[in-house]
């Protein structure tokens, strides 16, 4: 009976009037926070007016291409170091600090960023006020078939001048070499991330997004691109070695002869 009565004591609780009544279930613990809504929340200080992203956007919309180029040179940068790291290229001090990165930064800061500004806002012009299903799918054939050929050929130009072409025909085979394969590529991912932008972006965050899918993309095919050279490199260390030369220099020159 002693029990009963406890058991029963333990449910039966005092209410504001005096009178009694059950006991309330007690409270779960809050969930923890999700790990990336933390990091988001962090970032964005809740997307509230003084957030980071708040200050980011007032910027676009105030000074656009300074703000452009300061974003698309420091993506370039970070790009060049993140895909050394990926690919294990140091330079002869062991480091993946290479005077190719101010050189990425110099090319994502005034060559990148004011070329994209010109030709995204010429893009957006052209199909101002245009909503429609027909014009949405126009504007990626256009961006794909007029505009992705330009910034590719550019890219390319750059990047070999950074790897040391010095001539015109260093350049075109550079050009001949890549450019089929950056279009591809980009044929795979701008047509989504276009369409992306049509649905959800203003259009002031247009080329900064865009700078960021050629960041996660120029990452990818920067490092692929270190570990063939790095491979080849090692071939022919490996062959000058047979062919009796114990320092193993190599006759290896970058595509193109530069």
């Amino acid at each position: 009976m002693s029990q009963v009565k406890f058991q029963q004591t333990e449910n039966i609780r005092v209410t504001t009037n005096g009178g009694t009544g059950p006991a309330p279930p007690p409270r779960a613990p809050p969930a923890k926070e999700d790990l990336a809504h933390e990091i988001g929340n962090a970032l964005t200080k809740g997307a509230g007016p003084n957030g980071y992203l708040a200050w980011y956007l007032r910027k676009l919309q105030e000074d656009p291409l300074r703000t452009k180029m300061v974003t698309s040179g420091s993506l370039a940068a970070l790009q060049e170091v993140l895909a050394s790291w990926i690919a294990k290229d140091r330079n002869k001090h062991g480091h993946y600090f290479t005077k190719r990165v101010p050189a990425m930064a110099v090319y994502g800061a005034f060559i990148s960023a004011p070329l994209g500004h010109v030709m995204i806002s010429l893009l957006q012009r052209l199909f101002a006020g245009r909503t429609s299903l027909k014009a949405k799918i126009m504007q990626i054939i256009v961006s794909n078939l007029v505009i992705a050929p330009i910034q590719n050929t550019v890219y390319l130009t750059a990047m070999a001048l950074i790897a040391g072409a010095r001539t015109f025909h260093q350049i075109r085979a550079t050009v001949r070499a890549g450019l089929l394969p950056v279009m591809r590529v980009t044929w795979l991912t701008s047509p989504l991330a276009l369409a992306f932008a049509q649905a959800f972006l203003p259009n002031e965050t247009w080329v900064p997004f865009f700078n960021f899918i050629s960041f996660v993309i120029g990452t990818y095919v920067n490092a692929h691109t270190k570990k063939k050279r790095l491979q080849a490199l090692r071939r022919k260390y490996q062959d000058g070695r047979q062919d009796g030369r114990p320092d193993g220099r190599s006759d290896y020159r970058p595509p193109g002869g530069y």
